[in-house]
């Protein structure tokens, strides 16, 4: 019965948490830092940071937090936020930032916005800081996949929208490639005592479906959403959950998929879950870890 109260003592160790301005990084930053951890609150917009920050602080006072300017849609941004690191070993990367059903876009280095925020932009951070990580105690990766990724119908031939576009699919189909990521990392840094780790949060009431590029969407939609995730989703800490526990609970593995254990994974217990085919495409993960290289111009842990 592991619940939030079940987080150990976090005194020392040093965690980036992205995306943490709200919803369930926010959450995760916040219980992080409330129990001894230094958390970077890594944001899009340093506005909406500080004011997340400034809650922070009044939810746990005395905590040790900062914000860092962080826009996973720019390889600049991702480089100069790595380039300007300066706090040391890292011992804990929270790849919680993303996106979800927006309309066609393309990032500032052109590509699919789901593909090019929730998978690369995630993919090119996150090597980006592994020499921070690797020096780091006991270091883990957490990446927010999603219940949704187990609907993908993964198109290695279409990553970028280069066959048409459908907000649904190019969603499920960036969740799917955080689960490849997370486990392929595990694969290839596992000697080095990194552990990474996947998590679904299941259905969760933050502003993802409403805020950022949906922002702009008619006043329907915007009343429609808000009153289905006020009625079906659970409230924001439920779906924090399966991050803090894949962040802190020391009997974990690395290459584990945590999600909730009700029907479709949509609500419940954190739970370390097996039964996912996708865990085990090893030449898909290895395929999409050979094109991320090429496009973000990362290349790490052969």
């Amino acid at each position: 019965m592991w619940t939030l109260d079940s987080i150990p003592d976090q005194s020392g160790r040093l965690a980036v948490v992205t995306g943490a301005n709200s919803g369930i990084g926010h959450v995760t930053a916040c219980e992080l830092a409330r129990r001894g951890a230094h958390v970077v609150l890594a944001c899009r917009s340093l506005e909406r940071g500080r004011a997340a920050l400034d809650r922070l602080e009044a939810e746990a006072p005395g905590a040790r937090a900062e914000v860092r300017r962080l826009d996973l849609s720019s390889l600049e941004s991702i480089r100069s936020f790595a380039a300007g690191w300066d706090l040391g070993p890292l011992d804990l990367l929270v790849n919680n930032a993303g996106v979800a059903m927006v309309p066609f876009a393309r990032t500032s280095d052109g590509f699919e916005s789901h593909f090019g925020i929730n998978h690369l932009g995630t993919f090119a951070l996150t090597g980006l800081l592994m020499p921070y990580l690797l020096a780091g105690r006991e270091p883990r990766v957490v990446t927010v996949s999603s219940e949704g990724q187990r609907f993908a119908r993964f198109d290695l031939g279409n990553l970028n929208a280069e066959h048409g576009y459908s907000a649904p699919f190019a969603y499920v189909q960036s969740k799917r490639a955080n689960l490849y990521f997370a486990v392929e990392l595990d694969r290839r840094a596992s000697a080095t005592g990194l552990r990474s780790m996947a998590v679904a949060p299941g259905l969760t009431r933050t502003n993802v479906l409403t805020g950022g590029a949906n922002a702009g969407r008619g006043r329907v939609y915007q009343s429609f959403v808000r009153s289905l995730v006020r009625a079906a989703f659970q409230p924001t800490r439920e779906g924090a959950r399966t991050s803090l526990y894949a962040a802190t609970a020391p009997e974990l593995r690395g290459g584990e998929y945590i999600a909730p254990d009700g029907f479709l994974e949509l609500r419940g217990r954190p739970s370390v879950r097996h039964g996912h085919r996708a865990m085990r495409e090893t030449g898909t993960a290895r395929r999409l870890w050979e094109i991320s290289e090429r496009l973000t111009g990362v290349t790490w842990i052969a």
